[in-house]
């Protein structure tokens, strides 16, 4: 195929190990070029995915996927999970004001970016199944929109005020504890699930496997007209991961390819999802993948 009949592919992927070899262009296709958009935060554009479906090829929120399917949007899954990791040590509180437990948690105000966020989707779903934490007695305080614009938050979400934020709020006491991300943002703030690493990795030798935060989409159209490319597709970012050295295929492995090896995180994933209200139906893990896309497998 001549360099004038390849394709362009408008592309939104983070800057990550796993993604270093792809973006650079060490790793290529004589079917098509990536075309990257800039992104420090790839969630930062998932509204233009799933509000405008403006790329061929992106990351994206395994629950923004899910709500995405449920709405009819555009995008077919790819099994090739680009961000995972544990979820235990994303939710804190100020230790400063006593102790806190997650069985002291029904009745109280958690803050969280957003409900729909995928973060807060595990959390609620591994307080509920490990720790018997009513989360529906609980009220959740969040500060942006659903990524997807036709969802709208259940009757116990509560939106902050306007110009308050999370960090600041738990500090002031005005919310017990709340879903922070991946590093505590200040020093008086502490894990609500004790030994969160290895409570963490006890889930994940439990449940095979790591809980995905993003894996990779592609436009409908796309994997049905060239199937060619989005089999190119993974086998580069496949490719990308392994000269990273991240994939040594064990089951605790966070970087999966294959509907088999992503298949228990993400019945849970869904599971959890239609229990938090996010989806109005349980799917099954195959009907987020098309013909192309099922067929891509692990080897």
């Amino acid at each position: 195929m001549s360099a004038a009949t390849k394709l362009t592919l408008r592309t939104m992927l983070g800057n990550y190990p796993n993604t270093k070899a792809l973006k650079s262009g060490a790793t290529r296709s004589d079917l098509f070029d990536f075309n990257f958009v800039e992104v420090k935060v790839a969630n930062n554009l998932f509204k233009q995915v799933v509000r405008e479906a403006k790329y061929d090829v992106a990351e994206l929120a395994i629950v923004t996927y899910l709500q995405a399917k449920a709405y009819g949007k555009p995008y077919v899954l790819v099994p090739a999970v680009v961000v995972s990791r544990g979820q235990h040590h994303t939710i804190a509180y100020d230790a400063e004001r006593g102790e806190l437990k997650p069985s002291d948690l029904p009745g109280r105000r958690i803050g969280v970016r957003a409900y729909t966020v995928t973060t807060g989707t595990w959390v609620r779903g591994i307080l509920a199944s490990d720790y018997g934490v009513d989360i529906n007695k609980v009220e959740w305080i969040t500060f942006e929109d659903p990524h997807i614009a036709e969802y709208r938050d259940p009757e116990f979400v509560k939106r902050a005020s306007p110009g308050k934020e999370l960090v600041q709020m738990l500090l002031d006491g005005e919310i017990a504890a709340g879903i922070v991300g991946d590093k505590l943002p200040d020093s008086r703030l502490k894990h609500l699930i004790p030994d969160a690493e290895l409570a963490a990795r006890k889930w994940a030798e439990r449940h095979h496997g790591v809980p995905i935060n993003h894996m990779l989409v592609v436009r409908e159209e796309l994997s049905r007209s060239r199937p060619d490319v989005v089999k190119e597709i993974f086998r580069q970012l496949r490719e990308s991961t392994r000269t990273a050295g991240l994939t040594d295929g064990t089951p605790l492995d966070p970087y999966r390819f294959g509907i088999e090896s992503c298949r228990p995180i993400l019945e849970i994933i869904i599971e959890f999802c239609h229990q938090q209200k996010l989806i109005p139906r349980r799917m099954s893990v195959d009907e987020l993948f098309d013909d192309t896309t099922r067929s891509l497998g692990a080897p």
